[in-house]
């Protein structure tokens, strides 16, 4: 599918924001990353995502579950054992997922050019405050 067959309806363009919004989240495409090559426990996902909260993670995991793309598979053992796997649906994320991250791996010191170049000719934050009150003075 191109770009032009995309409905730029305001209802099309929620549901893709929407949608976007999830799997482009700080944690979403990472768990999705971790159980790409299989099921996985809440702690070892846990362990294996640096830096997120057992909160954060629970939350994104039912997020990821009520959108289709993980399933939570509860085993009947003492302790209770909790596995998450992708679906067909989170596997076919996978693709595309890795082509942007290829895409910003290749092209990440063209667009840091372009920070520095914008940064360089563009007001400084606060700047322009400034300015301004220096005129109405």
């Amino acid at each position: 599918m191109s770009l032009r067959h995309i409905e730029p309806t305001a209802s099309a363009c929620l549901a893709t924001r929407e949608i976007l919004d999830r799997v482009g989240d700080k944690w979403s495409l990472l768990i999705v990353a971790t159980l790409r090559d299989g099921p996985v426990r809440f702690n070892e996902l846990k362990r294996q995502i640096e830096g997120i909260s057992q909160r954060m993670l629970t939350l994104t995991l039912r997020s990821l579950e009520r959108d289709g793309l993980l399933t939570r598979t509860m085993h009947p053992t003492t302790p209770a054992r909790v596995d998450y796997e992708l679906t067909p649906l989170g596997r076919s994320l996978i693709t595309p997922v890795a082509a942007l991250a290829e895409w910003a791996e290749a092209h990440m010191s063209e667009i840091e050019t372009a920070r520095r170049r914008y940064d360089r000719k563009s007001p400084k934050p606060g700047l322009m405050k400034t300015l301004l009150s220096v005129t109405q003075e």
